[in-house]
């Protein structure tokens, strides 16, 4: 089956048909891979599998050539790995949406979540397959490649570095995905940020954005001398501490220069009072 132009697209819209398929390329080195992924979308009838490959060479021949709107990349290839591939798609001016495929590579994973981009784990999941799918139909839909595009190259970045074994290096970024859109958050704009089971929220001034990550594993990626663990729900910019103040059941709490309080355990005491004697804060 042939993709549709953006001409014949066009005039599908107009005319109130069916949308066009979601062109995909699936990357895999090995042949099982394919098979797999192949089967997983046979029953989404709205995506169209235009090529396969079986190593990144290969595939970027074939999408210099091919329109395609999302490529499944297997993470560990032979040569040129995946995230080599993602590299090279991401200097493209239009390049495809990613969804990164894996077995184990948790450090890439770690990348990943952290700059919200789709990542499958083999075997593969059909809910979490469906999930993806549909985030990348309101990406699709409400045109934010371009968005998408730095959001992979800051990823990049740091899967560099994990790939090859060495320590993720602290972030400088958030990409935050919602709804059919990427938002990218420089984190000198964060102010603080608390627990939300799973999640985050970022507190970017008056705003307060939600983001996939645990705070337990977001953590580690935060440098230390910029920001300081005050509770376990709560981590702040050290230069936003301004008053430490004892509540009426016993607890503490840090007002912030932003204007927010969040709380401070026993444990994190001690951490605070000495960031603020040093009359940083």
């Amino acid at each position: 089956m042939q993709a549709n132009s953006p001409d014949e697209a066009a005039q599908s819209a107009e005319g109130g048909g069916e949308p066009p398929a979601v062109r995909v390329a699936i990357v895999d080195d090995e042949a099982p891979g394919r098979a797999n992924l192949r089967m997983a979308l046979a029953p989404f009838t709205g995506w169209q599998i235009v090529a396969e490959c079986d190593s990144a060479l290969s595939a970027l021949s074939l999408l210099e050539r091919q329109a395609v709107d999302v490529v499944f990349i297997d993470v560990q290839m032979p040569v040129q790995s995946g995230l080599d591939l993602a590299r090279l798609l991401c200097a493209m001016p239009d390049p495809p949406l990613l969804v990164f495929v894996t077995a184990h590579s948790h450090y890439a994973i770690d990348a990943f979540d952290v700059h919200a981009l789709d990542y499958l784990l083999k075997p593969l999941d059909d809910e979490r397959l469906a999930q993806t799918l549909r985030r990348a139909e309101a990406l699709l839909g409400l045109q934010q490649r371009s968005g998408y595009a730095a959001a992979v190259r800051a990823c990049m970045e740091d899967a560099a570095d994990s790939e090859a074994g060495r320590h993720l290096p602290f972030l400088r970024r958030f990409s935050v995905r919602s709804v059919g859109k990427l938002e990218v958050i420089d984190l000198a704009d964060v102010d603080w940020v608390a627990s939300a089971g799973n999640y985050v929220e970022l507190q970017v001034g008056s705003r307060s954005v939600l983001h996939r990550i645990p705070l337990s594993r977001l953590e580690p990626r935060l440098d230390p001398a910029e920001f300081l663990r005050t509770h376990r729900t709560a981590i702040v910019r050290r230069e936003q501490l301004r008053e430490l103040q004892v509540v009426s059941d016993g607890s503490y709490l840090a007002k912030l220069r932003c204007g927010a309080c969040v709380p401070v355990s026993l444990r994190h005491v001690a951490a605070v009072r000495e960031q603020m004697s040093r009359g940083v804060a």
